[in-house]
């Protein structure tokens, strides 16, 4: 697996994103928004809490949080990794597994949800505008702007008038209106207070559109 630019550590917030080939839509039905779903439950979870996300017709966006690898997780990537040459300390390695982690978790959602579409709507081809892409966001100012930037998503594209009525976010979980895995009301208390509050925020951001420039800059890097 070749060296990704990003380096995944444990704990620290990363915005994971990709976009169909040519731009055009990975997402065709309802259904498969929840078989996208269920892969990340199943691939992405065991290795990043998924704290804010949003599927679109075209791309997605995921605000996730690396975790503390299990043991057996660390024994399966340290000995397909043992043809490296180089030793490493014990944290260097710890960042590098994760990394590792990470970034299989990725391929695996993908090569399954592009092998799955493509036998559904029987195409061939990539699926996906090759490998996903992963900033690391390390301020809060920055944090907290792009979870309010991913749920208005929908309605900046106009597809929805109320980011509530979307479905394939978890706005709604964040106001506690539906229940999931894929959401840590611990990490909206810690930076927005409440839900209400949360709430206003992206109401205010969906009335005026304006966003803190790192912020602009780092979306706008996206759709080059």
């Amino acid at each position: 697996m070749p060296r990704r630019a990003t380096t995944f550590v444990v704990d620290h917030y990363y915005h994971l994103y990709n976009r169909g080939n040519n731009r055009q839509s990975i997402f065709f039905e309802p259904e498969n928004f929840y078989y996208f779903l269920d892969g990340i439950k199943k691939y992405l979870l065991p290795v990043m809490d998924v704290l804010a996300y949003s599927l679109m017709p075209t791309h997605y966006h995921l605000l996730g949080r690396p975790k503390q690898l299990k043991t057996s997780e660390v024994a399966q990537i340290s000995e397909a990794s043992q043809t490296s040459e180089v030793s490493q300390t014990s944290e260097t390695s710890q960042t590098s597994e994760v990394s590792i982690g990470v970034s299989r978790a990725m391929m695996r959602l993908s090569v399954s949800y592009t092998k799955a579409i493509n036998k559904r709507f029987d195409r061939v081809g990539a699926l996906f505008q090759g490998a996903f892409q992963a900033k690391h966001i390390d301020n809060e100012y920055h944090l907290k702007n792009l979870c309010i930037y991913i749920h208005a998503n929908p309605v900046k594209d106009g597809l929805i008038a109320d980011p509530e009525d979307w479905p394939y976010s978890n706005y709604p979980e964040w106001l506690d209106e539906r229940e999931s895995v894929l959401v840590d009301r611990e990490f909206v208390r810690q930076y927005f207070g409440d839900a209400a509050a949360y709430q206003k925020l992206v109401m205010e951001y969906l009335k005026t559109k304006i966003l803190p420039e790192d912020v602009r800059l780092h979306l706008q890097s996206l759709q080059k």
